[in-house]
């Protein structure tokens, strides 16, 4: 009987990534973070709800997300 939540499993490109920060910045459940060389790394993946933001805003084309079975959010 629960409401399910969106997930989401993250996967970026690096050879694609040019680092300009836009997924880490906007991203409003804050699933990035930034490694040593400046490049986007999905730090808490369970915390994506498929929203797809990255994914429709990326201007490399480098992230794509791809929705998963959704969990019941008193779980």
């Amino acid at each position: 009987m629960g409401n399910k939540r969106k997930r989401g499993s993250v996967r970026i490109f690096d050879n694609w990534c040019k680092g300009c920060g836009l997924c880490i910045a906007f991203c409003p459940t804050k699933v990035f973070d930034m490694n040593g060389e400046g490049r986007p790394v999905v730090a808490r993946p369970q915390d994506c709800v498929a929203c797809r933001w990255c994914e429709w805003h990326c201007p490399d084309f480098a992230i794509v997300v791809t929705e998963l079975a959704g969990e019941d959010e008193h779980a």
